[in-house]
Formats: C-alpha cells, structure tokens, sequence
C-alpha cells in the first residue's frame, strides 16, 4: 500500500461537492454495519461504529468551511477541523434538541460553543467501544463494560437521524461560496436566507424548514 500524503489545499466547488457526497455515503455504510452488529449484540462495536458515522456527517458542515476559507491560515484550521475526531461531533446532540423543541439556530448555538463538552464525550464513548482502558484507581474496563444495548441503541438513533444522505451538487456549492464565502465578515441571518431562496429558485432545496424567518430569527418587516 502506498503512503497516503492528507491534502491541505483549495478544492473546487466539485471537489467539494465529491467530498461532502462521499463523507454521507460513508455514514450510511457505516450505520449498516452498527445495525448488523447490533443485531448480533455485538453493542459496545455498534456504537462505536455509529458514532464513527456521526462523525462521517461532521464532515459537511466542515467542507463548507474548507470552501469559502480564502486561503493560508484560513484554509489550515478548516483542514484542521475536519481532521479532528472531536470537532465533526458538534452535531451528535442536535437530534435530541430538535425533540426537546428547539426550533431557531439561536437555540442550537450551545451545540457550537468551543467550552461544550458533548463533542468530548462521543468521541469518549467510541473509545470505550473499541478498546480496553485502565480508569479510576487502577481498575481495567473493558467495551463490554462501558458499552451496553441502551447506549448503543441511542448511539445508532442518532445516527440514523443525521445521515439522511443528500446529493450535494456542484452549484449548490458555488451558490454557498457566493452568499456565504463572500460574506464571511457580515454573519447576518439574511446571507443565510439568500442562499437558501437560491437553492429555491433552482430547485436545489430539499429541506423542510416552513418558517425560515423564525429558523434564522430574523424579526419581519414593519408593514
């Protein structure tokens, strides 16, 4: 096997797109495979594959940023970023605050605050499903321990929510350059919205977010 050499450069718009389509195609293989391991009981490689597969769809959001980043230090942290196990874990919770009735991106900031623990304790969780450890006061835990059905049933749970696989196309990244990348100094909800009535006009949304407004929490025009 040749020596595999990580690329921290610019991608295209495709290139990106490729990326994105490839990170979810491998999300979805590798929740199969926790759901067969399940099945067998095999739980404590189950959740740590699913949690393998969260952080496979941690990936888009990232080549996001990998796209609009505009070079040097800029495209170093995004490539840092998406090679970090902890950072493509910000996600892992948003189902449950979906569930717990969080409806606005306000709400889903804490999922993004850098002094958060949940992206820790994931990446945590799918240690201990793989390998043993010595914890505590010398005591030697093993995954069968750490991981039971329940973990690994909520574990998979998410990420079955998170990897609903989406083709991402060339254009939609060239449009999330151009109202996004080009406005990365002015983070107004409204940059947002002009890429998302893009994807509109060129039939490209399929999202399902009825009141954009309210999800962006931008206040209506005074009549």
């Amino acid at each position: 096997m040749e020596t595999i050499t990580p690329y921290r450069g610019k991608l295209s718009p495709k290139q990106i797109a490729d990326g994105m389509n490839a990170a979810s195609r491998n999300s979805q293989r590798l929740l199969e495979d926790a759901e067969m391991l399940f099945a067998a009981k095999r739980y404590p490689s189950a959740a740590s594959l699913a949690a393998l597969a969260i952080e496979e769809v941690g990936k888009l959001p990232i080549l996001r940023g990998v796209a609009t980043a505009k070079g040097g230090e800029a495209t170093k942290q995004a490539w840092k970023a998406y090679r970090d196990h902890q950072t493509k874990n910000v996600l892992w919770l948003y189902p449950l605050y979906v569930l717990g009735g969080v409806r606005t991106l306000s709400g889903l900031g804490v999922l993004f605050d850098p002094e958060s623990k949940h992206k820790k304790r994931l990446d945590e969780l799918k240690q201990a499903g793989f390998y043993t450890d010595c914890v505590d006061n010398g005591k030697w835990g093993v995954p069968d321990e750490f991981v039971d059905e329940l973990i690994a049933a909520f574990v998979i749970k998410t990420a079955r929510s998170l990897s609903k696989y989406h083709e991402v196309t060339e254009r939609e990244i060239v449009l999330w350059i151009k109202h996004i990348g080009a406005n990365q100094d002015d983070p107004r909800p409204e940059n947002l919205k002009k890429f998302w009535n893009a994807l509109i006009e060129e039939g490209l949304n399929t999202s399902t977010i009825d009141d954009i407004d309210g999800f962006l929490g931008i206040e209506p025009k005074a009549q």
